[in-house]
């Protein structure tokens, strides 16, 4: 009798946990998305929670995304100083990167078709362990001349063509020389600068997340 009782309680447990995981949704892991750039997602000049990749977590969120950042930016660095730490970066096994280099490269007035050569390399690592990736363009300063400010500007979309990726067109864009949106070195976004840079590109990353 006590074994019946026993057989029969067993039965309805294990139904019970059958019952359960059938019903429940299984919980969907975070997304990681790693930040590969400069001092412009590195947080440069500011607080940690003032940053781009706090401040790109905290909207992800109230829009409902559950992702994990991997900030693998490096103030100062050129675009050859960041394609020669990528293998070691993508240790991480990122489920997407936003790429965002070149603008050292300008500042230092280094070779935009070298320029193009490396973010060429980091992009052909990226598709080779069929990671998705977002890149994010620069311009020119003006004052390095119409040949030089043609050959770098048109870098990035030739990139984006040429690997089949989303292009957000300037990473900048609504912030570069507004002085009330940047440090007092002119370069570097403040607070608000970066709220305006996540609220710019925040559409095309969700969508690079989906996909």
């Amino acid at each position: 009798m006590i074994g019946k009782i026993l057989r029969e309680t067993l039965q309805f447990t294990l139904f019970g946990a059958m019952l359960t995981s059938a019903v429940l949704p299984t919980q969907a892991a975070p997304k990681t998305l790693m930040l590969f750039g400069d001092s412009l997602m590195a947080g440069y000049g500011l607080p940690d929670q003032d940053a781009f990749a706090a401040q790109l977590k905290k909207s992800l969120e109230a829009d409902g995304y559950e992702v994990k950042i991997v900030n693998a930016s490096v103030s100062g660095d050129t675009s050859a100083a960041a394609l020669a730490r990528i293998d070691w970066s993508l240790s991480e096994r990122p489920d997407a990167v936003l790429l965002g280099l070149g603008g050292n490269d300008m500042l230092r007035g280094l070779s935009p078709a070298q320029m193009s050569e490396n973010l060429r390399a980091i992009l052909v690592r990226l598709q080779e362990q069929q990671i998705p990736v977002l890149l994010l363009g620069m311009r020119a300063s003006p004052s390095l001349g119409e040949d030089y400010v043609e050959e770098f500007d048109h870098a990035f979309p030739t990139l984006a063509a040429e690997f089949g990726v989303p292009l957000y067109p300037f990473f900048l864009e609504g912030v570069a020389l507004d002085s009330t949106l940047n440090q007092p070195d002119g370069i570097h976004p403040n607070a608000r600068g970066v709220q305006t840079m996540v609220r710019g590109v925040l559409p095309m990353i969700k969508q690079l997340l989906d996909e």
